[in-house]
């Protein structure tokens, strides 16, 4: 059974992105949650500092969705591959 490549694509972005937002919103109350994660994205994402501002956050969020539908596009087209190959692992 082949995955819709469409469905994976948009659930990997709405998700990544979601949690890019969730972290810089809360970030942005307490300054001490996520600070971490968010140095570490920062490295990934230009742009998109720990600095706790709507704009960064925004940012990142973009980001995420990018990134997140890229990588749910790459899962679904190797799943998709492996899915009509069931015995290409065994050989």
């Amino acid at each position: 059974m082949r995955i819709s490549l469409k469905a994976i694509t948009l659930s990997s972005a709405i998700l990544w992105a979601f949690a890019m937002l969730f972290v810089g919103l809360i970030h942005m109350a307490t300054h001490s949650y996520g600070g971490e994660f968010l140095r570490l994205m920062s490295s990934v994402y230009p742009g998109a500092d720990t600095m706790p501002s709507l704009g960064q956050v925004l940012l990142g969020t973009v980001y995420g969705f990018v990134d997140g539908a890229i990588a749910g596009c790459i899962f679904g087209l190797l799943y998709d591959f492996f899915v009509g190959r069931p015995n290409a692992l065994l050989k």
